[in-house]
C-alpha cells in the first residue's frame, strides 16, 4: 500500500505550537507505523503556545473543531480517527459530536490506560495552573477511586520546556515520587508537549510509566 493510500490518523494540537505537533507525531509513528497507519499532525492557527492554566485550557477548546476541520479538508477520505493531543483534552466532545469518526484524547487515553484493572495511579507533570483541571478529568471520567494524586516539579513549565534536561530529572523525580511515597501502581507523565520526556522516562525502567501519545494510538487501535 503506497504512503498516500494508507488509512490516517489525524493528530491534533490545540497548542499553536508546530514543533510540539512534529514531537507528538514522531512519537504516535511508532505505534502506528508498524501497523499500516499514517499519522499526519495539524497545529491550533492560534491561542496559547503552550496549555498552562485552565485559561488557556478554555481558549484551545475553541480552536479545536476548526483545527480538525483545516485537517479533514486535506485528508477527510483516508481519515480513520482524530487525536485530541493536548492532555486536557479541550473540545474533545464537542469535536466528537461533528465528525462520523471515532475522536480520542491523549488524556483520556492515559486514565484509562493507566486504571486498566483497577490499578492505583498518580500523574507527574510541571502545570500547577492545571491541577483543578486535571483532577475534575480524573473525575469525570469515573476513575477517581483509584488516583494517588499530581506531583509537580520544583520548576515551572516555560522555564523546564527551556531546559531539557533538567525537565527531565524533575520530572523523574515527581514520577519516583508517586511510586514511592504515594503508592502507585502506573504513572502518568501529563502533557503532549512532555511527550519526549515521558519517552525518556519510561525507558529508565522505573516503574511503569503511561505515556500519553501512545496510550492515544492504542486506544485507536482498540476501536479499528
Amino acid at each position: 500500500m503506497s504512503q498516500t493510500s494508507r488509512p490516517l490518523v489525524l493528530l491534533v494540537n490545540p497548542n499553536s505550537n508546530a514543533s510540539t505537533t512534529a514531537l507528538m507525531v514522531d512519537v504516535a509513528r511508532t505505534t502506528l507505523d508498524p501497523v499500516g497507519l499514517e499519522v499526519r499532525g495539524v497545529t491550533a492557527a492560534s491561542g496559547p503556545a503552550m496549555i498552562v492554566g485552565a485559561t488557556d485550557l478554555e481558549r484551545s477548546a475553541g480552536e479545536v473543531l476548526d483545527t480538525a476541520r483545516r485537517g479533514l479538508a486535506d485528508d477527510e477520505g483516508r481519515v480513520v480517527a482524530i487525536v485530541v493531543a493536548a492532555f486536557g483534552d479541550p473540545g474533545r466532545e464537542a469535536l466528537a459530536a461533528a465528525v462520523d469518526v471515532p475522536v480520542v484524547g491523549i488524556g483520556q487515553s492515559s486514565l484509562m490506560l493507566a486504571a486498566a484493572g483497577g490499578r492505583r495511579f498518580g500523574m507527574a507533570t510541571t502545570t500547577p495552573g492545571l491541577v483543578g483541571s486535571l483532577e475534575a478529568m480524573v473525575r469525570r471520567h469515573d476513575v477517581a477511586a483509584g488516583f494517588a494524586g499530581i506531583r509537580l516539579t520544583r520548576t515551572g513549565p516555560t522555564a523546564l520546556a527551556e531546559r531539557p534536561e533538567l525537565q527531565d530529572l524533575e520530572l523523574e523525580q515527581a514520577a519516583r515520587a508517586c511510586f514511592e511515597e504515594d503508592g502507585a501502581e502506573a504513572v502518568i507523565i501529563a502533557g503532549g508537549p512532555l511527550s519526549g520526556a515521558a519517552r525518556r522516562i519510561a525507558a529508565s525502567g522505573i516503574g511503569t510509566v503511561v505515556e500519553p501519545v501512545p496510550a492515544a494510538m492504542r486506544r485507536v487501535l482498540d476501536l479499528r
